[in-house]
């Protein structure tokens, strides 16, 4: 099969943008140009001449010899204004903005089947790990049971900092934003939020359940305090924010972004810094494990380069598993073994959520309990949280495991 030739209208120009646009000139065998390229500030100084740029997306979106669109900006409204018209135009796209991606997935879901052009987005997931692909391709036959991963570089990187360089969660935040790898206002990935967009993503991909973000729990890094790090410490433990999912055979799907205390058993453990990380469970195969970059601009630009070059072949994900409808129903009836750090004054009150205690401490001012869980139980404690209490999973209490395993 014959590559089809490119003709790219790219909208962005940051870290990754400007990443795509030097690997681009480094693969001329993909037979793909960048003709246009749509910015928003006029005044920002570019590393290549103006010629290349435009302010008007129009200059883009009208332009019929431009047959792919790549959107590549912060703004998930903005991006999906861009990608639908574009779409509508009949030009395939490619993005990372896992945020519009996860917000309007049913309505991307209905342009591409519409219009019969294709929108990939495999850096909307884990930048330079190709797990969308794997979900969509290679997991189509053999039953998926689960998915747990890392999927923040970000706050993959902080956590890293906090145990390896003894660094404060002030510190290694700061580090994190002047490498460029947290935003100025990091709360979409110190809160979870990000995480939780790209397990939207997988969820329709692994399990073919599309979610709303309102109907997923996360809690983020941002709470996390000396108690919980020092527990962590002593125990040989780290701590890894991680997104995860496990189908029940009774239909039910469990999904959520938690904190999570890891053993150097656990294929999780080794993955540092700004690697992302993926436990895919099956029915026959067991486990496999993907690891890969998760933040940067080579690694993303990297993922969107690997979109461009199936659209050379005319790829499309086929979304199979949501077009089966197998009716799965989102449940929060899942048990969890979790760590609750608290005020002291609050330790006899928060016992009366959990179904079973394995541990209770406090000192002079706070303290923590260790037990059982609901995942409904432990949304109802985290609403109007203000930052007294942190969550930390141990163990998730699946039909196969019916018993939390001790840490």
């Amino acid at each position: 099969m014959s590559r089809k030739n490119l003709n790219i209208g790219l909208f962005g120009f940051g870290v990754v943008g400007h990443g795509l646009y030097e690997v681009l000139q480094k693969t001329p065998a993909l037979r793909a140009n960048i003709k246009n390229i749509c910015v928003r500030d006029k005044n920002k100084e570019r590393t290549i001449g103006a010629e290349n740029f435009t302010f008007d997306k129009d200059d883009i979106l009208n332009d019929p010899e431009i047959n792919v669109v790549v959107e590549l900006i912060d703004d998930a409204d903005a991006a999906f204004e861009i990608v639908s018209a574009a779409l509508k135009k009949g030009k395939a796209v490619v993005s990372a903005n896992k945020k519009m991606v996860a917000e309007h997935f049913t309505e991307l879901l209905q342009l591409q089947k519409e219009y019969n052009v294709p929108l990939l987005y495999e850096a909307a997931a884990c930048a330079s790990m190709p797990i969308i692909r794997n979900l969509e391709e290679y997991y189509d036959n053999d039953l998926l049971e689960s998915i747990e991963g890392i999927v923040n570089g970000s706050t993959n990187y902080i956590l890293t900092k906090t145990f390896a360089e003894n660094l404060s969660y002030e510190q290694a935040l700061k580090q994190a934003q002047d490498l460029g790898f947290a935003e100025s206002n990091p709360i979409l990935d110190t809160g979870g939020f990000d995480a939780k967009y790209k397990l939207l993503i997988l969820l329709a991909h692994a399990f073919g359940y599309i979610a709303r973000p309102e109907e997923l729990f996360n809690i983020g890094i941002n709470n996390i305090g000396d108690l919980e790090l020092k527990y962590a410490k002593e125990k040989g433990l780290k701590i890894k924010l991680v997104a995860q999912a496990y189908k029940g055979t009774d239909g039910t799907l469990s999904a959520f972004v938690i904190p999570k205390f890891v053993t150097p058993e656990d294929r999780l453990f080794n993955v540092d810094d700004v690697f992302n990380g993926m436990i895919t469970k099956t029915s026959f195969a067991d486990t496999h494990f993907f690891v890969g970059r998760g933040a940067g601009s080579y690694p993303t630009a990297s993922a969107v380069l690997s979109d461009i070059s199936a659209l050379s072949y005319d790829y499309r994900y086929e979304y199979k598993k949501i077009y089966r409808e197998e009716n799965l129903t989102l449940t929060n009836d899942v048990e969890l073994k979790v760590l609750l750090r608290h005020k002291k004054e609050e330790s006899e009150a928060l016992k009366l959520h959990f179904n079973t205690i394995e541990e209770a401490y406090t000192n002079h001012d706070s303290g923590y309990l260790t037990g059982n869980i609901t995942l409904a139980n432990l949304k109802a404690l985290e609403e109007g949280n203000q930052g007294e209490r942190s969550f930390i999973l141990i163990n998730v209490l699946t039909e196969k495991d019916a018993t939390a395993l001790a840490v």
